[in-house]
């Protein structure tokens, strides 16, 4: 069972910068695709971005494409995101999501798709 732990979260102004890491426990990080969700207060937890166990495919939802950058370091058992031009409604608590993958190029984008959950960071964006 792997297990996420997540970082880099804070408080910026609108328009700043931030990079969220999830450090993974195991060494087989790389058979799991994995994925990025924030729940803002009083909403459901959504999809933000994901990427394939090889990291050859990475998918955004609309609201974060352009501004927002999945990666992943296999060898560090690490995946980042990298968010710029953050806006107020970006503030949410952002968690990072793993499941095995049997396709190099395969990713996923729902909430019931991934099995192991890291228990997140805040991102508050002030305006």
């Amino acid at each position: 069972q792997v297990q996420l732990v997540e970082s880099g979260g804070g408080l910026v102004q609108a328009g700043g910068s931030l990079r969220l890491s999830c450090a993974a426990s195991e060494r087989t990080f790389g058979k799991y695709a994995m994925g990025w969700f924030r729940q803002a207060a009083g909403k459901e937890r959504a999809f933000v971005a994901a990427i394939s166990k090889s990291g050859s495919t990475t998918y955004y939802t609309d609201s974060v494409k352009g501004r927002f950058t999945i990666s992943r370091d296999n060898a560090k058992n690490t995946m980042f995101l990298q968010m710029n031009s953050l806006k107020p409604e970006d503030t949410a608590v952002y968690h990072c999501a793993a499941t095995s993958a049997m396709w190099s190029s395969s990713y996923y984008t729902g909430v019931p798709d991934y099995a192991y959950w890291g228990q997140g960071t805040q991102v508050t964006v002030s305006s």
